[in-house]
């Protein structure tokens, strides 16, 4: 069975997935409970069911890797660079590559950031799952999650969450 790639992450009203010196801290809810779903979204639960984690070098270089130590990272970078431990740097094709990862036994994929890499995902249509979390928060300017040009992907809802204002919105191909 083929393996999933699924896009988790958090984006501002506006659109954002981090300021532009690829912060997160605005990434908060608005700690108003009275709308909150019953169900909660649970990342430990979400990263349960991958084993393989999908980012940009500038993501790399913003985020701690260390939650993701047992999973196999792939790193898209236009720099040569040796891999250490379970972290992959790829400057070619990789979604060609993720392509032929998803052929392979295993979890499924997740794709983290950033909006470039995302970009040529979406592009490609082969993105499974989106899982997109609205934070109550416009940046006003930032990193993108959409760029343009993006081909037409009707999407199925599947589920949504509310927890202090932020919407989690799961989406399915149709």
């Amino acid at each position: 069975m083929k393996r999933k790639i699924i896009l988790n992450l958090a984006m501002s009203l506006d659109g954002y997935i981090a300021t532009e010196e690829g912060k997160y801290e605005w990434i908060v809810g608005d700690g108003k409970t009275h709308l909150n779903t019953e169900e909660k979204f649970n990342f430990e639960v979400f990263l349960d069911t991958i084993d393989t984690m999908i980012m940009g070098r500038k993501s790399y270089e913003d985020c701690d890797i260390e939650p993701f130590r047992n999973k196999e990272i792939f790193i898209a970078t236009s720099k040569k660079e040796k891999g250490f431990d379970n972290v992959r740097f790829i400057s070619g094709d990789i979604v060609k590559l993720l392509q032929e990862e998803q052929t392979k036994e295993g979890k499924d994929m997740y794709l983290f950031g950033g909006g470039e890499l995302i970009d040529q995902f979406i592009k490609a249509d082969i993105i499974d799952e989106y899982i997109i979390a609205i934070i109550p928060t416009i940046l006003g300017k930032g990193r993108k999650l959409f760029l343009e040009n993006n081909p037409i992907i009707p999407l199925q809802l599947e589920s949504y969450i509310v927890e202090e204002g932020i919407v989690v919105l799961h989406y399915l191909k149709r």
